[in-house]
């Protein structure tokens, strides 16, 4: 597992690095984004680590329940402080909240980010970075939905169709069309409700509820992302896709289906991949927008996927333990980064030209910080899945050391 920790924990920095520049070296970013987009490429990564190992957990074990209770300990106790620290300054009066949020109404924002589903909802995200965490959650609903109806083993094939949708159609679905014609609250509402049915239905020792709810969970992701995200549904696909492809990698590494087959879905999604964002880039953009849109999309793509198959390739190579470090803090990293440049821009303002030394302190200040947040909030709760999922915790670590762990979204 070291190597998917040392992708992690480059991917986190990536994105890290991707919103500081705007901070403290915009010159130097502006002559890199004509081609390449850092924070594109960093979460594409992220999105095919996690297909390559978040399944492979649920299969591991066999039980809708522990799968569940693995993820929310994961991703909640950081992402509630991360949220947290966001809305304080918003609560003290000091400053207001990013993309328009405080307009809505404090039920309907709290439960949307609790679905972690707010980016196809309708409702901004508190912190820029949690769209990803949408995509992530549509992405275990399905995950569930296909091991409880016996066909999660079909990775390629599901990848695949995803892509071609992408391409085909992904141009024609609509874009939040479900919170312009019905509201953001009733579908928050309702979303909420169904979502809470759907986990409660499949964690049930019952076959018929459990498949039941496992299928409704993955309908309603399906909806979601096919008519009411922020982003074009082809590149909800997209994403979705490039999830499946990272599983069916993972079985074609253990042998659960030929490598070849691996290899020509993972083509095929990386072909299609490229063709949906040129194809459908000039929707809604001017011809010099889309221009530098198709540009940066296919240098990104292409960057991802390589790396992904760099990392493949040094699977068995003894990896250096500062890296495989950050890639066990990469979700502090990825979640943290945002608000660190927040209190920056609040207390220390933005330079007005590029300053290369406080980038570097801001990146050793984020590192320090997220190795706080690692062994004294995410380690403990992963303790406690562990425990409630009947496992052995792990010792406790001085630091945050390389271990095999399920990806941080």
């Amino acid at each position: 597992m070291a190597w998917l920790d040392l992708l992690r924990g480059i991917a986190a920095l990536v994105v890290a690095l991707h919103h500081a520049t705007y901070y403290f070296t915009p010159r130097l970013r502006a002559g890199m984004v004509d081609w390449f987009d850092p924070g594109l490429y960093g979460v594409l990564v992220f999105f095919l680590v996690s297909g390559y190992i978040v399944p492979a957990s649920l299969e591991r074990h066999g039980r809708v329940r522990s799968f569940w209770i693995s993820r929310l300990t994961r991703i909640y106790p950081l992402l509630t402080l991360a949220c947290a620290a966001m809305l304080l300054p918003f609560l003290l009066g000091v400053r207001d909240l990013r993309a328009g949020l405080s307009a809505y109404e404090p039920v309907t924002a709290v439960l949307a980010h609790a679905t972690m589903l707010q980016d196809v909802l309708g409702v901004p995200n508190v912190i820029n970075v949690l769209w990803t965490l949408s995509y992530e959650m549509i992405f275990y609903l399905l995950v569930v939905a296909f091991f409880v109806t016996g066909i999660h083993r079909r990775s390629g094939p599901i990848a695949v169709v995803l892509v071609s949708v992408a391409v085909l159609a992904g141009g024609l679905l609509p874009m939040a069309a479900l919170t312009r014609t019905a509201g953001v609250w009733p579908v928050v509402a309702l979303t909420t409700l169904v979502m809470a049915l759907a986990i409660a239905g499949a964690v049930s020792r019952h076959p018929v509820a459990r498949t039941a709810g496992g299928i409704a969970g993955g309908v309603l992701g399906v909806v979601l992302l096919l008519t009411n995200g922020r982003v074009g549904p082809w590149e909800g696909l997209v994403i979705l896709s490039a999830m499946f492809t990272g599983t069916a990698l993972y079985r074609a590494e253990h042998g659960q289906i030929s490598r070849r087959a691996a290899a020509v879905s993972a083509g095929l999604v990386l072909t299609g991949a490229i063709v949906a964002g040129v194809w459908h880039a000039e929707m809604g953009m001017s011809p010099a927008q889309a221009d530098a849109f198709q540009v940066y999309w296919v240098g990104s793509v292409l960057l991802a996927g390589l790396t992904f198959a760099a990392g493949w390739a040094l699977r068995h190579r003894r990896i250096p333990a500062w890296l495989t470090a950050l890639g066990t803090i990469s979700f502090s990293l990825y979640l943290l980064h945002p608000v660190l440049l927040m209190l920056n821009d609040q207390f220390l303002g933005t330079p007005d030209h590029d300053d290369g030394v406080r980038l570097g302190l801001f990146v050793l200040t984020l590192v320090a910080v997220s190795a706080l947040t690692y062994r004294y909030v995410e380690l403990p709760f992963q303790r406690l899945g562990r425990r409630l999922n009947g496992r052995p915790a792990a010792r406790p670590a001085a630091a945050p050391v390389p271990v095999p762990s399920e990806p941080a979204p």
